[in-house]
C-alpha cells in the first residue's frame, strides 16, 4: 500500500510556522509521516530569546505535531538540553517527534526503509567511525557502514554527493552555487541505490532528472531508479521551495519502463581495483582462519614486524577503503555479521540449508580483543550484542533444521592480535550429543602440546590475565523450537532458541607457537571437510560470495534484531 510522505527542508526553530503548516497539509491529505532535512534547531551560537522560549515549549511539549515526525543532523551542534532529551527518552523530542540519528537504518510501521548519514564530512578524522552521534559531523567510516543496509526506500544526507549534476539539464537558480559535495556520500547513494534521495541547499530548491544505476558496464539495471531532490530552507529569502510530497509504495516492483528525461547515473564509484585472488594478502578479510600472515610459509628465522595496520587498512574494520560489502549481511549498533570468505561449509553441506552457514560476528571497534574495546560501556555493549548474534543464529538454525543442528563458535583472543571477532558454524546435533566435538578440541589440543582445555564462562574475558582460545559447543533442546525469549534489558524480545551449551577455554601464552587456524582444523577434520581446511583453497566469485550472502540474509531475516531497531 503506498505511503504519503511530506518533506521539509531546514525549519531552523521556526516549530509553530512548520508545525502549523503540516498540520493543515495532513488534515487534507492523510500523510503517514514527515521528515525534516537539515537543521530542525536554530543556530545555538546566535539564538534569540524568542528562539530559546520555542526550544522550550517543544521540549515541553507544548506544539502539537499531528504525524510521526523525524529529522537528523544539520550545519549546528544540537544544544545540552536537547541532547539530554534525546538521552533520556529513546530519541525522542516530544510526542511523535523523533531522532532519526546521525549514521542509522530506520524501518517505519508501513515497511518504508529509511537511511540517514547527517552532517558534513569530519575533515579531522581520516578512519573509523564517529563516536558522538550528535554532532554535525560524519566520517567516511560512517558512510561506508552504512552500505551494509544494501537498499533504501529513502535516503537521507546532509550534503549533496560528488557529481550528481553530471549527464543532467537542469540548471541551478540564477546566483546559486552548489552546496559542497561528497565523493562518500555519492558512493552511498551508488551502493543503496535508494528510490528517493534527499538533500537540502538552504537557499534555493533543485530536483534533478531521475536516474538509473548500473550493476556493470555491460548489463546495466534501468529499474533501479533514484529522484534526487534538495529542498531550502523554511523562510528562505528567494521564497524558494521547502515542502515536497510525495507517495511510496515499499513493496511495488521495480518500473517496467523509465520516464522520459531519465538519465544513467552521474556518479563514478571511488572503489580502488581489488587485489586478484593469487596475489600475496598481507590480511584476510572475512577469511575462515583468523591469521595475519600465511604461517604455512614463515621463515623460520623470525623477521621484525611492522605496525599492525590501522582501520583504514583493517580489513574488518568498516572503513577500509577496499572494503567489499557483498558478504555483509546485517550491521547493529556495535557489531556486524559477514559471511566468511572461503567458508568451511558449503550450500551444500547440510540439506535444510541452501546456504553456506559459516559467519563471522565482528564488533565495529578496531580492538585486538574484547576486554580492550574503550569506552567501558562500548566494550560491555559489544558483547551483549555479539552474543545477542549469536542466539539469533541458534534460532535461525534449530528453526530451519527442526533441531538437527547445532552449532560451535569460536575466538582467538590475542593482545597482539588485530580486531577480535567470532566465527560460527552449524555441526550437526547428533555429533555434539554424543561429545565428538568436546573431544574433537581436546585431543587436537593434546596433540599440539597445548595446554589442557578448561570449562568455563569468562564473558568478556576482562578478567582473564592471558591470552585465550574459547570455543562454545551448543545444541538445541529436544523437541523444542525457537522461542521469542523476553529477557528484559538490552535483549528484550530476542529470539532465543532453548538449549545447552558448554564453553571450552585454552590459555595461550608466548610459551608455545598457537596455530590461528586452530578451530578452522579441528572442525574440518571432524566434517570430514579436510579439503577445505584452508579458506584460500575455498575461494568463490563475488557473485557466487553474494548469491550466498543473500540466501543468508533472507533465511536470517526473522531474527534479526538489526531490522528493528
Amino acid at each position: 500500500m503506498a505511503s504519503k510522505i511530506i518533506v521539509t527542508g531546514a525549519v531552523r526553530g521556526h516549530f509553530k510556522e512548520v508545525f502549523e503548516k503540516i498540520s493543515k497539509l495532513h488534515a487534507k491529505q492523510s500523510f503517514s509521516l514527515a521528515i525534516l532535512l537539515g537543521d530542525l534547531f536554530a543556530d545555538p551560537t546566535v539564538t534569540s530569546p524568542t528562539d530559546e522560549a520555542n526550544l522550550t515549549s517543544l521540549l515541553n511539549g507544548e506544539f502539537k505535531i499531528a504525524l510521526p515526525t523525524y529529522f537528523t543532523l544539520g550545519k549546528f551542534a544540537l544544544q545540552r538540553q536537547i541532547v539530554d532529551k534525546l538521552e533520556s527518552s529513546d530519541d525522542e523530542i516530544c510526542p511523535n517527534l523523533y531522532f532519526l540519528g546521525k549514521r542509522a537504518t530506520t524501518k517505519t510501521s508501513e515497511g518504508l526503509r529509511i537511511v540517514t548519514l547527517g552532517g558534513s564530512l569530519d575533515p579531522a578524522v581520516t578512519a573509523g567511525l564517529s563516536k558522538d552521534k550528535h554532532l554535525p559531523f560524519h566520517t567516511e567510516g560512517d558512510a561506508k557502514a552504512l552500505h551494509g543496509a544494501n537498499s533504501a526506500d529513502i535516503l537521507v544526507t546532509s550534503n549533496w554527493p560528488t557529481s550528481i549534476r553530471s549527464r543532467s539539464n537542469v540548471k541551478l537558480p540564477e546566483g546559486a552555487e552548489e552546496p559542497p559535495p561528497e565523493q562518500c556520500v555519492a558512493d552511498l547513494c551508488s551502493a543503496l541505490k535508494p528510490r528517493y534521495h534527499f538533500s537540502t541547499s538552504d537557499q534555493f530548491f533543485y530536483e534533478r532528472e531521475p536516474f538509473f544505476h548500473l550493476t556493470n558496464e555491460k548489463q546495466p539495471d534501468t529499474t533501479s531508479i533514484t529522484r534526487f531532490i534538495s529542498l531550502a530552507a523554511f523562510n528562505n529569502p528567494a521564497k524558494q521551495k521547502w515542502l515536497y510530497a510525495f507517495s511510496i509504495d515499499p513493496s511495488s516492483a521495480p518500473p517496467v519502463t523509465m520516464a522520459a528525461g531519465t538519465t544513467a547515473t552521474p556518479f563514478n564509484l571511488s572503489r580502488k581495483r581489488q587485489r586478484l585472488p593469487n596475489q600475496q594478502e598481507p590480511y584476510s578479510r572475512f577469511n575462515g582462519g583468523n591469521d595475519y600472515q600465511n604461517h604455512h610459509h614463515r621463515p623460520h628465522k623470525r623477521t621484525k614486524r611492522g605496525p599492525p595496520p590501522g582501520p583504514a587498512e583493517c580489513y574488518f574494520c568498516l572503513s577500509n577503503p577496499n572494503l567489499n560489502t557483498q558478504l555483509i549481511t546485517s550491521i547493529a549498533n556495535d557489531t556486524y555479521l559477514t559471511t566468511a570468505k572461503g567458508p568451511l561449509s558449503t550450500s551444500t553441506t547440510y540439506p535444510s540449508l541452501d546456504f553456506p552457514a559459516h559467519i563471522l560476528i565482528i564488533p565495529l571497534a578496531h580492538s585486538p580483543t574484547i576486554s580492550s574495546i574503550t569506552p567501558p560501556e562500548t566494550k560491555i555493549s559489544t558483547y551483549k550484542e555479539m552474543t545477542r548474534y549469536r542466539h539469533a543464529l541458534h534460532s535461525l538454525l534449530n528453526s530451519s533444521s527442526k533441531g538437527a543442528l547445532g552449532a560451535v563458535t569460536w575466538e582467538v583472543s590475542r593482545a597482539e592480535g588485530i580486531h577480535n571477532h567470532w566465527q560460527f558454524l552449524p555441526v550437526p546435533t547428533d555429533i555434539i550429543k554424543k561429545g565428538l566435538v568436546e573431544a574433537a578440541f581436546k585431543v587436537e589440543a593434546e596433540n599440539e602440546k597445548y595446554p589442557t582445555f578448561k570449562s568455563r564462562d569468562i564473558g568478556d574475558g576482562t578478567t582473564e590475565k592471558a591470552d585465550f582460545f574459547r570455543v562454545w559447543i551448543w545444541r538445541p533442546a529436544e523437541g523444542v523450537e525457537a522461542t521469542l525469549v523476553g529477557s528484559g534489558g538490552e535483549e528484550d524480545g530476542e529470539w532465543k532458541a532453548k538449549g545447552e551449551e558448554v564453553s571450552l577455554v585454552l590459555p595461550l601464552s608466548a610459551a608455545f607457537r598457537f596455530e590461528l587456524q586452530f578451530g578452522r582444523r579441528v572442525m574440518a577434520k571432524l566434517l570430514g571437510l579436510e579439503g577445505r581446511m584452508n579458506w584460500r583453497d575455498c575461494g568463490q566469485s563475488e557473485g557466487e560470495e553474494k548469491r550466498d550472502a543473500e540466501g543468508f540474509k533472507k533465511a536470517f531475516k526473522g531474527f534479526d534484531f538489526s531490522l528493528e531497531e
